[in-house]
């Protein structure tokens, strides 16, 4: 690390699933020492990109345990909805 803080170090790169056809990015959202479960799910539709963003109100301790919770409820979301997810 350099003396000013400029540790060098690259930026973990997104997490990346593909489901069912979709793609989902957990995005959680730091919220008072705690992070709160945020997704964005992508997917192509009669060849145009549609992007829905979920914000959920649960917090969770870790920013690993509100990616993993972000990815169970789009999935969930996925199953339930497929593309109407995006009307």
């Amino acid at each position: 690390s350099s003396l000013f803080g400029g540790g060098g170090g690259a930026a973990e790169p997104p997490v990346v699933i593909e489901y069912e056809g979709f793609t989902i990015t957990p995005e959680p959202m730091p919220d008072g020492g705690k992070f709160r479960l945020a997704a964005r799910i992508t997917r192509e539709v009669d060849g145009e990109t549609k992007q829905h963003h979920l914000i959920r109100a649960d917090t969770l301790d870790s920013k690993d345990q509100a990616e993993d919770a972000a990815v169970n409820k789009a999935k969930q979301m996925i199953d339930q909805m497929g593309v109407r997810l995006f009307d």
